[in-house]
């Protein structure tokens, strides 16, 4: 693997070759989403695109093939190292386990791992099913729904019982908004090539630390409430409060848990929506898809959906995956190369930020057949087992891949088994507009029509 290769050895492979998609497109992929693969389309697996001289910004490496990313996410040393967007995460949110390097990281994952166990997972992640099943009641009631708008309503309230442990619903709104203009400012900042310094308090900077000072008072004062009240109902924060570092026995700071915290609000409230509002709006237009979760559902019987079923839900998860494929949280995640390194048989230069394209591998027809139709079918064990570990990588992979993966596996299966059950949608639009601010998220209303199934 490239990761042990001498310096001398990667000095002699031939550099990155340069995307060739003139200037003028060039500044036309800012959306990550379609700009990732077209991108990918144009410039191959491996391409450099350098606009400006290094001396002003950073050349960037796309990389799009599975050994590639294999060689970049998979690497057990420190010559890459986090990027451009995790500073900017890093300087208004506060260090926490996404943004930290990698020389303070490892301590803080040895703290959460256990956290993120599968036991402690289903403890905070089963409020999903209550959650779903209100929101699926309602929208029996008003029928014509906007399903982005709703699973956010649905995300939020998941995530306060299971993270916070409160009903902020009544808050939703001015967190939900706290949490756009947060990622929207890091995710702009993070994509300029010519960026204000961060001492400058431009009027955006100042609001994404107003907006991020809302939710920290509002997780400390949560964290407070639970290390005065043991009877408090909130899992993840307990959790947070009994967790050490197994190899040095510390425990984590309230400003570190708070952060961590944060992110994982920020990380969990879009994911969570936009992926249950693709896998709706794509068995909206697939009727017999539709009926297929819905059969798989109902032979569990009538009663509340438990994380212990999550096992009966084969093609449910199929669908999520498939979802998560065509539709990734991240469409695409970065690192920083600290040396030369080698990438799928180029050198990429020291200073280099590599980007790692999910969305243009999980569309790349030479690794899927059909790669833009929905085809839950491919995520079939059997269809499964010949599949390169790195070329299906939602929650990216690697020593730092995504900890709240399985989590967001649970309450997502447990959210759309919940919702098919009782209701048959029906997509009335073709497209699923997106775009890519910092996670994928859907680009305006996407209306469906909701009846009760008989």
């Amino acid at each position: 693997m490239s990761a042990t290769i001498d310096a001398p050895a990667v000095g002699a492979l031939p550099l990155a070759p340069k995307n060739p998609l003139p200037l003028r497109r060039l500044l036309s992929t800012r959306q990550l989403h379609t700009g990732l693969v077209l991108l990918s389309q144009v410039g191959g697996p491996v391409s450099r695109i350098a606009v400006v001289p290094k001396a002003v910004a950073p050349p960037i490496v796309l990389v799009t093939s599975p050994a590639g990313i294999r060689d970049v996410l998979g690497r057990t040393d420190s010559l890459a190292e986090r990027c451009t967007i995790h500073e900017e995460v890093r300087n208004v949110v506060g260090d926490n386990l996404f943004v930290l390097p990698n020389s303070s990281w490892p301590p803080r994952r040895r703290a959460l791992q256990p956290v993120f166990t599968r036991q402690n997972v289903d403890r905070f992640g089963g409020h999903m099913t209550q959650a779903a099943q209100t929101i699926a009641d309602h929208w029996r009631d008003v029928r014509d729904v906007d399903l982005d708008a709703e699973c956010r309503r649905l995300a939020m309230r998941s995530l306060g019982y299971s993270i916070l442990g409160l009903d902020i619903n009544e808050h939703a709104n001015t967190i939900a908004e706290s949490m756009h203009v947060a990622s929207r400012y890091t995710a702009d900042r993070a994509l300029r090539p010519l960026r204000a310094p961060h001492w400058l308090l431009t009027p955006g900077r100042r609001r994404a630390r107003a907006a991020v000072a809302r939710m920290r008072q509002m997780t400390m004062d949560v964290l407070q409430e639970c290390r005065a009240n043991p009877n408090r109902d909130a899992p993840l924060v307990k959790a947070l409060l009994a967790a050490t570092d197994p190899d040095t026995g510390r425990s984590l700071s309230d400003d570190d848990m708070c952060n961590d915290l944060l992110i994982f609000m920020l990380a969990g409230h879009d994911t969570t929506a936009t992926t249950l509002t693709y896998a709706l709006w794509q068995l909206g237009r697939n009727p017999d898809m539709q009926d297929r979760v819905a059969a798989e559902v109902a032979a569990i019987g009538d009663r509340e959906l438990t994380p212990d079923d999550v096992s009966r839900l084969g093609y449910t998860a199929q669908v999520l995956n498939e979802s998560l494929r065509l539709c990734p949280p991240a469409a695409g995640v970065g690192r920083t190369a600290m040396q030369d390194i080698e990438v799928d048989g180029y050198r990429v230069e020291a200073g280099s930020v590599v980007a790692i394209g999910i969305s243009a591998v999980h569309q790349d027809p030479t690794l899927w057949d059909h790669p833009l139709a929905f085809n839950p079918d491919r995520f079939s064990p059997e269809n499964s087992k010949t599949r390169d570990r790195w070329q299906f990588i939602p929650f990216a992979a690697g020593p730092r891949s995504c900890i709240g993966e399985h989590f967001a596996m649970l309450v997502t299966t447990l959210a759309l088994a919940t919702i098919v059950r009782s209701n048959r949608i029906e997509s009335l639009n073709e497209d699923f507009p997106v775009e890519s601010p910092y996670t994928t998220i859907a680009k305006g209303p996407i209306p469906v029509r909701v009846d009760a199934r008989v």
